[in-house]
C-alpha cells in the first residue's frame, strides 16, 4: 500500500546531517545519517567546511529518498531544521562560500563582544533581540569574516555576498540559488533581527557593521521556501517548513501552549519555555527568542543554552578514548555509588546560561587515586543534568516553576540520565515515543504549509509519550549534589590561566 503525503525532513546538526522521511502519522519511513569533520584552527575556534555540510546533507537526502521510494512512499514536501547561529558567507554569483562556516560554539569574537559592551550597545541589543552580546550569536561572526577575508567587505558593499545561517545556505543550494531565505526562528538568533517587529533592524546592522544587502528574506516557519532545482532529485519537491533545531524540537514535542517546556540533549542542551504571544524579559540571563510563527500567530520563548551536553560524551570517546560508544556510559554510571564526589564542568566552549562566560574552560574536581573511567563517565552525564538544574533555577527566579519537562535528543535514550534528571530537578520527565523530535518538528511545519495537517491542535492530539520518570532522589542527596556543583562552577569561573 503506497504511503501518500510523506515529508522529507532535513536535520542538519553540528556533527552530522540526517534525513528522515515521515509518514503523516509521524512514523518513520526512511532514515539516513552521515557525520562530517569538525575543524579547530585555534584555541576556542570551531569551523565546518560548508562543502562538507552540503555533501553530507545531499547524500543523506538521496539515501532517504531512495529508501522511502522502495518502501512505497510518495514525498510531497521538505522540512529543514538546522544547527542555529552557525554562520556562512558566500558569493551570490558562484554560490561558493568565501570562508569556512563559523560554528555556534566558536568563541573567537569574545573580545569584539566585550568592546561592543564597553561602547554601551548591550541595552540596544537586548531590547531588540532578546539576546546578549556573546560570540555564540551570528552577528559578530559575520563581521569577523568580512573583516578578515581579503576583499570581503568591499564585495559585501557591492552586493556580491550573501550571509545565512545553515538553513539559508541549504535552501540556496537546494533551489539552485533561486531562494535566499530564512525563517523567524533562525533570524532571531543572529543578533541582527528585531523580535518585536519581526524584521531586520537598521540599528543592529549599524552596531555590528553588516550590510543589509547580505541578508536573507525572513518568512514564517510554515511557508513557501521554493522548490528543489530540476535534476537535483528525481523530481522537484517544495520546501515548505523551516525552523532552528531547538524551536523545531519544541514543535515536534507539541509545545504550542503557554507554559509548555522541553529540553533537547544533543551536542549541546537547550531548554525552551513557551511564553505565549508576549516576549518576556528575563532577569536571570535567560534568552528571549521566537518560538515559532505559524499562520500569522507568533509565540515567544525563554531559552536556556548549555553549550556542551552530548559533546562531553563525545570527548570521553574521541578525546580521552575511555569508551568506544556512548551507550557504554549508562552501565559505567550505574557501577559506582551516588556519593562518588567527582564533578566535571564541561566548559570546553565557555559556559552558557546563566553564566555567559565565553572565556571559561573545562575542569574536573574531586579526583583521587581511586578515580576511574566510570567516575568520569558518570560525572559527564551528571554535568548535563546539573547544568539543566541551573537553567530551571533561573526560570523559577523569573517566576516560572515547571512541574514537567519534555525531553528529547540522543542522550535521553539513556534511561539512567532521565531518572537522574528527574531526581536533580525534582520534576516529572517525559520522554516521547518518537525520539527524533527535531526532524519531526520540521516535518510538521511542512505538513501544515502543504495542508496535510490543519492545525497545531491536530498535531498536539497526535503526541505520544513513551516513558515518564518521577523524581525519586531524596532532598538531602539532591542538595549535596547541587552544593558540590555550585562550588565546582564558582571554582571554574575563578580560574585564570
Amino acid at each position: 500500500m503506497p504511503l501518500e503525503n510523506c515529508i522529507l525532513s532535513i536535520d542538519q546538526g553540528t556533527t552530522s546531517s540526517r534525513a528522515i522521511v515521515f509518514a503523516p502519522d509521524s512514523s518513520i519511513v526512511a532514515v539516513a545519517q552521515q557525520e562530517f569533520p569538525q575543524h579547530y584552527p585555534n584555541d576556542g575556534w570551531v569551523e565546518h567546511d560548508p562543502e562538507d555540510i552540503w555533501s553530507a546533507t545531499f547524500n543523506v537526502c538521496e539515501q532517504a529518498i531512495t529508501q522511502a521510494t522502495i518502501n512505497g512512499a510518495k514525498i510531497v514536501g521538505i522540512g529543514v531544521t538546522n544547527q542555529r547561529e552557525t554562520t556562512l558567507v558566500w558569493d551570490k554569483k558562484s554560490g561558493k562560500p568565501i570562508y569556512n562556516a563559523i560554528v555556534w560554539q566558536d568563541g573567537r569574537t569574545a573580545q569584539q563582544c566585550k568592546d561592543l559592551q564597553k561602547a554601551g550597545h548591550l541595552s540596544a541589543v537586548q531590547e531588540r533581540t532578546g539576546l546578549l552580546l556573546d560570540p555564540y550569536f551570528s552577528a559578530t561572526k559575520v563581521a569577523w569574516i568580512l573583516d578578515n577575508v581579503e576583499g570581503a567587505r568591499q564585495k559585501a558593499d557591492a552586493n556580491q555576498l550573501a550571509f545565512g545561517t545553515v538553513d539559508s545556505f541549504l535552501i540556496w543550494r537546494l533551489t539552485g540559488g533561486k531562494m535566499h531565505a530564512t525563517d523567524v526562528t533562525n533570524a532571531s538568533r543572529t543578533n541582527l533581527f528585531n523580535i518585536h517587529t519581526l524584521s531586520w533592524d537598521e540599528k543592529l546592522l549599524e552596531i555590528f557593521n553588516v550590510p543589509k544587502s547580505m541578508l536573507p528574506d525572513v518568512k514564517e516557519c510554515a511557508a513557501d521556501f521554493g522548490n528543489t532545482a530540476q535534476g537535483l532529485f528525481d523530481y522537484s519537491i517544495p520546501i515548505a517548513g523551516v525552523a532552528g533545531d531547538q524551536q523545531a524540537a519544541s514543535i515536534g514535542q507539541c509545545c504550542f501552549n503557554q507554559g509548555d517546556i522541553k529540553s533537547t540533549y544533543g551536542t549541546g542542551c537547550f531548554v525552551l519555555l513557551n511564553t505565549g504571544e508576549k516576549a518576556l524579559e528575563s532577569k536571570n540571563k535567560l534568552l528571549t527568542t521566537v518560538a515559532y510563527s505559524i499562520k500569522g500567530q507568533t509565540h515567544y520563548a525563554l531559552e536556556g543554552s548549555i553549550f556542551i551536553a552530548g559533546a562531553a560524551v563525545q570527548w570521553l570517546r574521541d578525546g580521552l578514548k575511555i569508551i568506544e560508544s556512548a551507550s557504554e556510559t549508562e552501565a559505567l554510571a550505574k557501577s559506582i555509588p551516588d556519593d562518588h564526589g567527582v564533578f566535571l564542568v564541561p566548559a570546553f566552549a565557555g559556559l552558557g546560561t546563566p553564566y555567559w562566560s565565553p572565556d571559561a574552560r573545562g575542569a574536573i574536581f574531586g579526583l583521587t587515586r581511586a578515580t576511574t573511567s566510570a567516575h568520569l563517565a558518570r560525572a559527564a552525564l551528571e554535568s548535563v543534568c546539573l547544568q539543566t538544574s541551573d537553567l530551571l533555577k533561573a526560570m523559577r527566579e523569573d517566576g516560572v516553576s515547571p512541574k514537567k519537562l519534555r525531553v528529547d535528543g540522543g542522550m535521553v535514550a539513556n534511561s539512567w540520565v532521565c531518572q537522574f534528571l528527574a531526581g536533580v530537578l525534582n520534576v516529572t520527565v517525559e520522554r516521547p515515543k518518537v525520539m527524533e523530535t527535531t526532524a519531526l518538528g520540521a516535518a510538521y511545519l511542512a505538513g501544515l504549509q502543504l495542508g496535510i495537517y490543519q492545525s497545531t491542535s491536530e498535531l498536539a492530539n497526535m503526541n505520544q509519550i513513551d516513558s515518564c520518570f518521577e523524581p525519586e532522589m531524596d532532598t538531602t542527596k539532591r542538595q549535596k549534589l547541587l552544593n558540590g556543583w555550585a562550588s565546582a562552577i564558582q571554582s571554574t569561573l575563578g580560574f585564570k590561566a
